[in-house]
């Protein structure tokens, strides 16, 4: 008798290392989008981010914007996003 036995784990895909976006100097008069993703909580989380930056740090301005499903792009908000300001934070759940 013989017994085939499958991986069910599949192949994992080859992934290329990417170095991170450069470093600004200074958020001073940059604008920074808080990217909300559809997780739990990570609305609050944007929030009180951009509540902090606005008592802490007013001369940066943020904009918080959602995605509408995670893992699929939105070419709208990054177009938005690349020309309108200078940084991002993704949030993804907490």
């Amino acid at each position: 008798m013989t017994i085939s036995v499958y991986d069910p784990r599949g192949y994992p895909p080859k992934v290329e290392g990417r170095s991170l976006a450069p470093r600004l100097e200074s958020l001073d008069g940059k604008v920074v989008y808080l990217v909300i993703a559809p997780f739990d909580n990570t609305d609050v989380f944007m929030e009180r981010l951009a509540a902090w930056f606005k008592e802490n740090r007013p001369q940066v301005e943020t904009r918080i914007v959602a995605t509408e499903a995670f893992g699929q792009d939105s070419p709208a908000m990054r177009a938005e996003i690349e020309a309108s300001g200078d940084a991002a934070v993704v949030g993804l759940g907490l």
